[in-house]
């Protein structure tokens, strides 16, 4: 996503990126109140061993309690504390939430305030575009796929851009949010995906939905998602670094990622890592910061936060 300005935020939005600047974020851990659904395999398909292992399921029913121990979330919620009391220091504010699909748990720093998605809008783009082909409402030609595997695994603009307009631009995002029960992801005010607003628990919820199908898209049609995510390029097509938070941080685990970043949102760099983590797609991880750095050192703000919660590279 190439850098540019957040210049058309709602006036509310825009206090509220200031007040979250001026608070002090504090772990929380409960239980995920979403029903359990039992995770649901994809069609077995001739791909690299990553993304096979992504796409298994992770509890069939009926699994044992030793798999739903919780035991590698243990530690987790001192750390997170400890990763936004670093970034604070350094004048960051990060807002961090992680679930573990088996237990239920959801672990954050408490910080859900709003968050400008950036680049991880093209999830929902994705979502509607592929929504829509599954009920023969559009053809995706050859073409088509070859775009959206660029938009997925390389962030490419213009391709979000095209299928934004064909969707019918702001109406992608209240679909996909009706559809999911995203209670705080809005439109942009500026009409541009790029802008799209949401919360660390509706990305949390997002991705929840899309593994297990409750959110509308066909489990077929959400592999590719998953497929092209677990496929994220090391940079996007405008050549910026997308390896920042999440790849670099959880290096040891197999992760399928969606980058966001942005600048000038004020004085600051916002940076989102999003993504499932885990050969099982056992957890859902989002973090966001914002820095006011130049834009390297916000990438190794994010990274290191994540390197501070999971010293090992991995959960």
């Amino acid at each position: 996503m190439r850098a540019r300005p957040l210049t058309m935020l709602t006036a509310a939005a825009a206090v509220a990126l200031v007040v979250v600047a001026a608070c002090e974020a504090k772990v929380q851990a409960k239980a995920y109140s979403t029903p359990d659904h039992s995770a649901s395999r994809y069609p077995a398909q001739p791909q690299q061993q990553l993304v096979e292992l992504l796409l298994r399921a992770i509890a069939p029913p009926g699994a044992p309690d030793a798999l739903l121990s919780g035991a590698g979330l243990s530690g987790v919620q001192e750390r997170i504390q400890q990763a936004t009391d670093d970034a604070a220091a350094k004048g960051a504010t990060l807002s961090v939430a992680l679930l573990d699909r088996a237990t239920r748990q959801l672990v954050s720093n408490g910080n859900t305030s709003i968050i400008a998605t950036a680049s991880v809008s093209k999830l929902f783009i994705a979502d509607q575009l592929l929504l829509q082909e599954s009920q023969g409402k559009l053809t995706l030609t050859a073409d088509d796929h070859q775009a959206l595997d660029l938009m997925l695994r390389s962030s490419d603009d213009g391709a979000a851009e095209r299928f934004w307009i064909q969707l019918g631009g702001d109406a992608t995002i209240t679909q996909v949010a009706a559809r999911y029960g995203l209670t705080s992801t809005t439109p942009p005010s500026d009409g541009r995906w790029w802008n799209t607003i949401s919360t660390s628990p509706d990305l949390i919820r997002y991705y929840e939905m899309l593994l297990d199908g409750t959110g509308g898209l066909p489990l077929d049609r959400a592999g590719f998602i998953v497929n092209d995510l677990a496929r994220s390029t090391p940079t996007g097509v405008d050549g910026y670094p997308q390896r920042f938070g999440i790849p670099d941080g959880l290096y040891a685990e197999p992760v399928a990622v969606k980058q966001g970043w942005m600048c000038c949102i004020g004085a600051n760099w916002m940076h989102l890592s999003t993504g499932v983590v885990g050969s099982d797609r056992r957890y859902i991880m989002v973090i966001e910061s914002l820095q006011a750095s130049d834009e390297a050192t916000a990438r190794e703000t994010i990274t290191q936060a994540v390197k501070t919660i999971f010293p090992n590279g991995r959960i």
